[in-house]
């Protein structure tokens, strides 16, 4: 398998066996690495990887990196796998591919202060290439990049694309504000307009406002989740 090759100012590491790129992107950003450390982990059924990211804006804005990637990664494997293939966002970081899920983002940050400004912010990128059981259709709503007519997308093109298609958009939000993303998010958005239940909250999910937090309508109210609450601990 070859190297990944990122973008000017992005730097990779490569992990081996069972070791989370999430937990270790982590780790590195509490000592203070630079940001635009890209750590990973590839297997033969998996492709794990995360960012570290150093915003110069309050967390709840900041949190828009986390909708960056997903945009970016539907546009990454756009890019690279059959036409036919579709990609959809759930608000809560799942993938999904083809209408099953298939992978998943998540954050942490320095801080779960919504107004503070977070001395990093890390994003990390699940995704499933093959099952590891024998027995692929077991869970309808699961499932596999390399079941879905994409064998020929090599994890580590994946990787790099993804991470190029991630900076254009976190360059265009930094540059044009939100509402590109905006845009962009809302056309790959999961069931918007169906019932869902995120952080504790139900409701109909009718969009998002612009800082990305979940609006959910209970009858007359409309209940605002925000996306910071998302971040792992």
């Amino acid at each position: 398998m070859s190297e990944p090759t990122f973008p000017p100012l992005f730097a990779g590491e490569a992990l081996a066996g069972r070791a989370d790129p999430f937990e270790r992107a982590r780790a590195q950003a509490i000592a203070g690495c630079d940001p635009g450390t890209v750590i990973y982990n590839i297997s033969d059924q998996a492709l794990h990887a995360a960012l570290i990211l150093g915003p110069e804006v309050a967390l709840e804005d900041a949190m828009a990196m986390m909708p960056a990637c997903g945009v970016g990664f539907q546009n990454a494997l756009g890019s690279l796998a059959p036409p036919e293939v579709a990609v959809h966002l759930e608000w809560d970081g799942k993938i999904r591919v083809n209408g099953a899920q298939c992978g998943m983002l998540k954050a942490c940050a320095s801080t779960q202060e919504g107004a503070a400004i977070p001395d990093w912010l890390v994003i990390g990128l699940q995704l499933d290439l093959l099952f590891e059981s024998d027995a692929p259709g077991e869970d309808p709503d699961r499932t596999a990049l390399y079941e879905e007519g994409c064998a020929d997308v090599e994890a580590t093109q994946l990787l790099e694309a993804w991470v190029r298609h991630t900076l254009y958009w976190i360059s265009r939000w930094s540059e044009e504000g939100v509402r590109p993303l905006h845009v962009a998010w809302r056309e790959l958005a999961h069931e918007m307009g169906e019932p869902a239940e995120f952080c504790g909250v139900s409701g109909v999910f009718v969009g998002v406002d612009e800082q990305f937090g979940a609006l959910l309508r209970d009858g007359e109210t409309t209940h605002l989740v925000a996306l910071s609450r998302l971040l792992e601990n």
